[in-house]
């Protein structure tokens, strides 16, 4: 629960803009979690950083939730500050570049570029989420990866007090990482190489990652994504169908039958559920293989 001087302030940081108890099933690709403490959704650079001086002054715990892909949210509930970037969307042409803020969604992003005829960022069409999830997990499709078309990233401070400018260069990516921000630092926008590209080359790059996702992904479903990083040389998906899972089922949740590197919800799935898949998987493929997967999936919230 947050303070009652604590929730005060929040108040009369963003006014309507923060909420109290929300459940946070709603703002998932997954349907599932618990509430959060509270949910701030700034309208603004200036509410944002208004909001994080108000968490450091009060020490209210902050966590950062974009479109709700790629994280799994405990029943429990979270802790603290649940921040949503939903209305920082702004998009704007550069010389040989697009700087996007955090809110920004793949689809938004992919159709500006399409629009101008501005190639290089086509790989975003098969990535759900919004540019603030892509570089916090230098998200990417096998052929290529946010870093790689990254020149630069603008933060917020985890006080609020101000806000920096990183290269690429003095950042540190992982294969789906990103190292180097001060913890509690906050994605603000994230500045793109591009180049002229043909309208229709763009259009037939988009449309063969669309099918390929089709294809290879339980799209009609509601899910949180990859659930396990893929290990140096081999797929995840892989071995938890060689370790007989494929189709394995936990109350509302089932390792898919389309991709096995994905957690579906079938109806009425609990965190609870997809937790214990994941360490059924984990479990199984280690015994099978020797081989410990890694999760790709970020879980947030408060444990029993």
């Amino acid at each position: 629960m947050i303070p009652p001087l604590a929730q005060r302030r929040l108040e009369e940081a963003l006014g309507d803009d923060v909420r109290f108890g929300v459940p946070l099933r709603r703002y998932t690709s997954l349907r599932v979690g618990g509430p959060a403490d509270a949910l701030a959704t700034p309208a603004s650079r200036e509410a944002l950083l208004r909001l994080l001086a108000v968490c450091a002054a009060t020490r209210l715990p902050v966590r950062v939730l974009g479109a709700g892909f790629n994280t799994l949210v405990l029943d429990e509930g979270v802790e603290g500050v649940v921040i949503r970037l939903a209305r920082l969307r702004r998009l704007e042409e550069r010389p040989a570049a697009v700087r996007a803020e955090a809110g920004v969604s793949h689809a938004q992003i992919v159709r500006f570029c399409l629009e101008r005829g501005l190639g290089g960022l086509e790989f975003g069409a098969g990535i759900p989420g919004t540019v603030g999830g892509w570089v916090a997990m230098n998200a990417g499709v096998p052929e290529r990866d946010t870093q790689a078309a990254l020149l630069e990233v603008e933060v917020a401070t985890p006080t609020g007090a101000r806000r920096r400018h990183f290269r690429r260069s003095e950042l540190a990516f992982r294969y789906r990482a990103l190292r180097g921000l001060a913890p509690g630092s906050v994605i603000l926008s994230a500045l793109f190489a591009v180049h002229p590209a043909a309208r229709e080359q763009i259009q037939a790059q988009i449309d063969r990652t669309l099918a390929r996702r089709r294809d290879t992904q339980p799209l009609d479903v509601p899910s949180c994504g990859s659930v396990f990083k893929n290990p140096r040389g081999d797929h995840a998906g892989r071995l938890i169908e060689l370790a007989g899972l494929k189709g394995e089922r936990e109350g509302g949740a089932q390792i898919s039958c389309v991709h096995a590197n994905f957690i579906v919800n079938r109806g009425g799935a609990t965190a609870r559920d997809v937790l214990t898949l994941i360490r059924r998987a984990r479990r199984a493929v280690l015994q099978r293989t020797a081989i410990r997967l890694e999760t790709e999936v970020r879980v947030m919230g408060r444990r029993r």
